[in-house]
C-alpha cells in the first residue's frame, strides 16, 4: 500500500531575502539571488513583491529559469475608503498579473489608515468605530471579493499588525459580516502576535481559510513590543517574527489540523527579519525542512492513529 500523502505546496515570500517596507532590511540583495536560493533550499513557489517583474510574460520567465510557481501576490487595498467600483479599476493590473501566471488567490491587505510602515506603536492603529462601519466595509469587500473570483482569482484577506483586521475579535466580525467569496489568510505569526490563540482561531474559521502565511514568533520580542509600545516595523527589526521551527507557535497541531480538514493550498513561509542577524539562507533552510518534515510525516502519523 502507497503511503498516505499530502496534497500541499510549500512556497515562501521574498522577505526572507529582502523587505518591500523596511529596503534597510536586504534591499541590495537581487531578486535572482532569493529565486536561485529559494529553489535550491526545495521550495516550488514565490509570492510576488516589488523586485519582480510586473507584466505576466517576464514574471512566468524569471520563475520559470527555476521551475517556480507564482504562488500569490500582495495586493494594497483602500476599501475602508474607497468605493468598490474604485478598487476594482486599481486592482485590475495586478489582478491580471496574478490570473495569467496562474495564482488563484491574491493577498488582500488593507492599508488605509494602517500604520505597519509608519514609527507609530501598535496600539494607535485604526479601528472601525460602530458596527456600521463594519458591515459597510464587509459589503465593499464581497462585492470586492466577487468580481476577483469572476476573473479566477479568490481573495485571501490578511489580518494583519497595525491595520483595521488584526486581533481575532476583528477577524470574527470580518467573517461574520462578509460572504463566502471571502476568503482568509490565516497567518499564524500576526494572529499570534494580535494575542490570539492561532490554533483555537483557526477552529473557528477553517472553512473560509484558502492561503496560510507560516511565521513562527519569538514571545520575549513580542511581550517588549506590547509593553514599550513598539511601532511594527521596530518589532521585525527586534526580531519578533522567524521562520516555522524557531519560536513557540504549535504547528504541529496546526497543520495536523488543516490536514484532517482537507486544505490543499499553499504553506507560505513569510517571515519578517533582518538578514543580517537572520541569514536569508540559513532561516529559509531552516523553516522549509521544518515543514516539510511535518507535511510529510502527519498523514502516515494519523493513519497510523487510525
Amino acid at each position: 500500500m502507497n503511503a498516505p500523502t499530502w496534497n500541499v505546496k510549500i512556497g515562501i515570500n521574498p522577505i526572507s531575502w529582502m523587505n518591500d517596507d523596511l529596503p534597510s532590511l536586504g534591499g541590495e540583495t537581487p531578486l535572482e539571488t532569493a529565486l536561485k536560493e529559494g529553489a535550491e533550499i526545495g521550495y516550488v513557489g514565490f509570492e510576488l513583491g516589488n523586485k519582480f517583474p510586473k507584466d505576466a510574460p517576464a514574471l512566468n520567465a524569471v520563475l520559470g529559469k527555476y521551475n517556480l510557481a507564482c504562488v500569490s501576490g500582495w495586493y494594497s487595498g483602500r476599501l475602508a475608503h474607497r468605493s468598490v467600483e474604485e478598487e476594482i479599476a486599481a486592482v485590475a493590473s495586478h489582478l491580471r498579473l496574478l490570473a495569467d501566471s496562474g495564482a488563484t488567490v491574491m493577498v488582500y491587505g488593507e492599508v488605509a489608515d494602517a500604520i505597519q510602515g509608519e514609527a507609530r506603536p501598535l496600539y494607535k492603529r485604526p479601528r472601525f468605530q460602530s458596527q456600521q462601519q463594519w458591515q459597510d466595509y464587509a459589503d465593499k469587500l464581497t462585492a470586492f471579493a466577487k468580481h476577483l473570483l469572476d476573473n479566477g482569482v479568490r481573495l485571501a484577506y490578511h489580518h494583519h499588525m497595525g491595520a483595521y483586521v488584526e486581533t481575532p475579535a476583528d477577524v470574527d466580525q470580518l467573517m461574520a459580516l462578509t460572504g463566502p467569496e471571502v476568503g482568509l489568510l490565516f497567518d499564524t505569526g500576526h494572529i499570534t502576535f494580535a494575542g490570539g490563540d492561532a490554533l483555537a482561531v483557526l477552529n473557528k474559521h477553517i472553512d473560509r481559510i484558502c492561503h496560510v502565511h507560516c511565521k513562527d514568533v519569538r514571545p520575549n520580542v513580542v511581550k517588549l513590543a506590547r509593553n514599550g509600545h513598539w511601532s511594527f516595523l521596530q518589532a521585525v527589526i527586534n526580531g519578533a517574527f522567524s521562520v516555522p521551527g524557531d519560536g513557540s507557535i504549535d504547528f504541529p497541531a496546526i497543520l495536523t489540523r488543516l490536514y484532517l480538514h482537507g486544505y490543499e493550498g499553499w504553506l507560505v513561509v513569510e517571515a519578517e527579519q533582518d538578514p543580517a542577524v537572520a541569514p536569508s539562507y540559513e532561516y529559509a533552510k531552516l523553516g522549509h525542512d521544518y515543514l516539510a518534515k511535518l507535511v510529510n510525516a502527519i498523514p502516515r502519523l494519523k493513519r497510523e492513529a487510525a
